[in-house]
C-alpha cells in the first residue's frame, strides 16, 4: 500500500481527528490503531485516567479503543498504568 493509499484509507476512517468507526478488516484497523497509538509518547508511562481522557478525543467508546490498542499490540498495562509497546515512531520527533 502506498503512502497515498495509507492516507486515503486512514482519512476513511478518521474524520477531523475522530474515529467514525471500527475497520472491520484487520490490516485496516491496524493501520488506523497504529495512528491513534502515536498519541502516546513511547517511554512514557500514562495512569489510565489519562489513557481515556486521550482516547475519548478520538472515539467516545474509549474502554473498546483501549482494548483494540493492547489486543493489536501498541499499548500494554500493568496497575492500570498504560505505556506505548508498538507502532510507528517518527524518528524526527
Amino acid at each position: 500500500m502506498t503512502t497515498d493509499d495509507s492516507s486515503e484509507l486512514l482519512d476513511r476512517f478518521l474524520v477531523r481527528g475522530r474515529l467514525i468507526t471500527m475497520p472491520a478488516k484487520q490490516a485496516k484497523r491496524q493501520m488506523v490503531l497504529d495512528r491513534i497509538a502515536g498519541a502516546f509518547e513511547p517511554g512514557v508511562r500514562y495512569p489510565e485516567k489519562e489513557v481515556n481522557e486521550i482516547l475519548l478525543t478520538f472515539y467516545d467508546d474509549y474502554a473498546a479503543l483501549r482494548r483494540y490498542l493492547i489486543d493489536g499490540g501498541f499499548l500494554t498495562r500493568e496497575n492500570n498504568v498504560y505505556w506505548r509497546i508498538g507502532g510507528t515512531v517518527d524518528p524526527l520527533d
